[in-house]
């Protein structure tokens, strides 16, 4: 198994990104529908063009098996800046062999080469095996002062 991260201009990158991210799409956890065309033909070179972004791909030989998805934010209470994990494949055939966590270490190494004080994500409370991963290597559910409890992540569609 080889992790790494992506190169928005190889084409067996661009493809490998697209071919997982339609995966996940049609994946329950990811909603259970294929990319869309707009999609599928923009993704890459739109994360190419935010130098905040960055992915890493697992690979299986030559069958790419694994993908994160990250985008650089801000800690204005840290005035630093911060990594959110935005999408997190792995084929249905290789989870469980620890593919998502070797990913995420990578991740991890380029966050902290970027200073950020902090990698975030979104998961679903269905979702157990993620989060039983993403338990084991260190991410929580957070909250600044207990009386106000746990955050919670929101979302407006604007479509």
């Amino acid at each position: 198994m080889q992790i790494v991260r992506a190169d928005y201009g190889d084409p067996v990158h661009a493809r490998a990104l697209v071919e997982l991210l339609d995966a996940y799409a049609r994946d329950p956890a990811g909603g259970g529908l294929a990319l869309s065309a707009h999609a599928r033909a923009n993704v890459v070179a739109g994360l190419a063009a935010r130098p905040q972004a960055f992915s890493v791909l697992a690979f299986d030989g030559e069958q790419a098996i694994g993908l994160v998805n990250c985008i650089e934010g801000f800690s204005t209470f840290a005035a630093r800046p911060l990594v959110n994990v935005h999408d997190v494949v792995v084929l249905v055939a290789y989870r469980g062999r620890r593919v998502g966590e070797l990913m995420l270490a990578l991740v991890e190494h380029i966050a902290r080469e970027r200073g950020a004080c902090k990698l975030t994500m979104e998961v679903l409370q269905g979702n157990a095996s993620a989060l039983r991963l993403y338990g084991r290597i260190g991410f929580a559910a957070y909250e600044l002062d207990p009386a106000m409890g746990h955050a919670q992540f929101l979302q407006k569609l604007l479509d």
